[in-house]
């Protein structure tokens, strides 16, 4: 669903849509929608008619890979947002300008509007935990053999500190 500009000029659209598995690519995050994503809000002109506003609410279950053991970790998302988008164009000019708090919280579109695949896509991106782990006692792998700690022991043993390595050792006993 595109927000065109021309069609906002005229009024307030609100919109309600459920995306299914796989209509948006999240592109190399490892994020793995596992529910239909419901998205609903309104789109409006601000700020002199150039800018776009969004707000909405989205809901959904993801699934992305334990950073330690690689184990799929189930994500619900449930969240507010309130965007305000200005065209490309507007912050173009041949000199540099000091960006101020206002200014951060500012996306830009470029053409007659913006999708609002690409919103749901850059909220839910921005939502997702920097750091995934399936539990906080999560063991990992094995870097030897590649087992799962949390499954199963394995009877490798940690390789020999490198020698060269020995005068960093004496730093953090604080030697």
């Amino acid at each position: 669903m595109l927000f065109a500009t021309r069609d906002l000029e005229l009024r307030k659209i609100d919109f309600r849509t459920t995306l299914a598995p796989g209509q948006i690519d999240f592109m190399d995050s490892g994020l793995r929608q596992t529910s239909p994503l419901e998205a609903s809000g309104t789109a409006e002109l601000v700020n002199g008619m150039d800018d776009i506003r969004v707000q909405g609410h989205l809901s959904a279950s993801f699934e992305i890979n334990c950073d330690r053991c690689l184990e799929p970790v189930s994500l619900p998302m449930g969240d507010d947002f309130d965007l305000v988008y200005r065209p490309a164009e507007a912050e173009q000019g041949p000199e540099e300008k000091a960006i101020t708090g206002e200014d951060a919280e500012v996306g830009y579109y470029e053409g007659s509007g913006i999708e609002l695949g690409d919103v749901v896509r850059e909220q839910v991106l921005l939502w997702m935990p920097a750091h995934v782990l399936c539990s906080d006692s999560c063991k990992g792998i094995c870097p030897m053999c590649g087992a799962n700690r949390n499954r199963e022991a394995c009877a490798c043993r940690a390789p020999k500190l490198d020698e060269r390595w020995k005068a960093l050792e004496n730093l953090k006993s604080g030697e």
